[in-house]
């Protein structure tokens, strides 16, 4: 046994415990450059966010939203046979010989109307006036509609023969029971909401809207409707522009109000949106300039990755996992201030995640091609977004052009714009009638 022993160490002079750092997952490596691919910088977002919750939604409420369940119909439909027009219900036997020289009259047995629950028998040799959608008395097998009578009240004079099942819609001839209307994931649409309120499904599971919170940094900002009092001073567009595409994406939307370049009420006003936010969305300040706060501010708030996309426009990128709790931390999606470049970042990396967060796909616009209508040059070693214009031709020829320029603040030219081409990192010319890839604009 050793003669002294190790001194024990005191409450007080106990070691601390190891407090580890948190921090977003490794980002992708830059590819080109030194900067990071668009794909691999999106892909690096979906990563780090996960589909909504699901909960029981109103058929009105969960359009446009990700199914969570399989459907089936627990009943036919049509639920029963019923008349496809006005007119008589009839024998076909009773009115074999019926034609124009030769009608046949019937006696009138009674009037079914659609909604009606007493349903007579028909008797040989008689008619019942009948009523589009009405039940189909038993013994009937045909429909004459009104076109090939008299339109009789007691007597009815046939001038037209029939062949069975006449304008009948058959019991479940539509729907049988234990058909399988929608899957898991599918996206429900008006007419998939008809489908289901027509066998009686007023409810489904399906994943929520996202609340998306918008606003825009910077001091030189004015609401629009006020006057500019000011040399340097600009409209606020980015806001309305974001809040817009977010919405025609399927979010709920919150515009915000403009926060100036100041460090803490940047911070405010972000850290006061984080309770009604699934994903906030902010332009400017995430450059290299002195006034670009939004950079500096955001490592205070939660775990952020800021980097540079060989893209253009759109270059400089941030995103954030904004809070302390991991549980309740919301994401944030940092753009540029330049109004194209705050579009085509909302195009290459919002809509995605909102998308994923709807748990609708595919995330990424499924891009379309058309030929070119002259030369496009390209700058080599970047993903180029250029505005453009596609036209068809009424052969179903698709052509495209540029749209103005390339400066990242023409919103006269974006708004022109129905497509956004996209031209790769390794593409510098692409001659007149090439085709070339495409994202279309117009659709949501």
């Amino acid at each position: 046994m050793a003669l002294f022993g190790r001194r024990k160490k005191r409450q007080e002079e106990a070691e601390e415990p190891v407090v580890e750092v948190q921090k977003l997952p490794d980002p992708p490596a830059p590819t080109i450059n030194g900067m990071r691919s668009m794909a691999d910088h999106r892909d690096y977002l979906l990563s780090l966010v996960e589909p909504l919750p699901p909960f029981g939604q109103n058929l009105l409420e969960a359009q446009g939203l990700a199914l969570c369940e399989d459907i089936v119909s627990t009943i036919e439909l049509p639920g029963f046979d019923n008349s496809s027009m006005d007119g008589y219900a009839v024998r076909c036997a009773d009115v074999a010989e019926a034609a124009e020289d030769n009608p046949i009259d019937l006696p009138v047995a009674g009037e079914i109307a659609a909604g009606d629950g007493d349903i007579p028998q028909l008797a040989v040799g008689t008619a019942v006036k009948i009523m589009t959608g009405a039940p189909i008395p038993d013994g009937a097998d045909a429909v004459i509609p009104y076109e090939g009578t008299n339109r009789g009240t007691d007597r009815v004079r046939i001038m037209v023969s029939a062949t069975p099942g006449l304008h009948i819609r058959r019991r479940g001839e539509d729907i049988a029971a234990g058909t399988l209307l929608m899957n898991d994931g599918d996206q429900l649409g008006p007419r998939n909401i008809g489908l289901l309120a027509g066998v009686g499904i007023d409810k489904v599971l399906a994943r929520p809207r996202p609340r998306v919170v918008v606003l825009s940094t910077g001091s030189e900002l004015v609401q629009p409707g006020s006057p500019l009092t000011g040399g340097g001073q600009v409209y606020d567009s980015n806001s309305y522009l974001l809040a817009a595409a977010a919405k025609a994406a399927g979010a709920l939307v919150y515009r915000v109000g403009l926060v100036s370049d100041d460090r803490e009420e940047i911070k405010q006003t972000i850290s006061d949106q984080m309770v009604r936010a699934d994903l906030i969305v902010s332009s400017g300040g995430v450059s290299q300039g002195d006034y670009d706060l939004v950079k500096s501010v955001m490592p205070e708030l939660g775990l952020t990755d800021f980097c540079q996309v060989a893209m253009q426009p759109g270059k400089p990128q941030g995103f954030g996992l904004i809070g302390e709790d991991d549980e309740e931390r919301v994401p944030m999606i940092m753009v540029p201030g330049n109004p194209v470049s705050a579009f085509v970042s909302f195009e290459a990396f919002v809509r995605p995640v909102i998308r994923k967060l709807m748990g609708v796909e595919p995330y990424v616009r499924p891009t379309e091609r058309a030929f070119t209508t002259h030369v496009i040059r390209s700058v080599k070693n970047k993903t180029q977004l250029a505005r453009a214009l596609v036209t068809t031709d009424p052969g179903g020829r698709r052509t495209v052009e540029l749209v103005g320029g390339h400066g990242s603040h023409l919103l006269g030219d974006l708004s022109k714009a129905n497509a956004l081409i996209l031209l790769g990192p390794d593409v510098e010319t692409v001659t007149a009638g090439q085709p070339i890839a495409y994202w279309p604009l117009n659709d949501g």
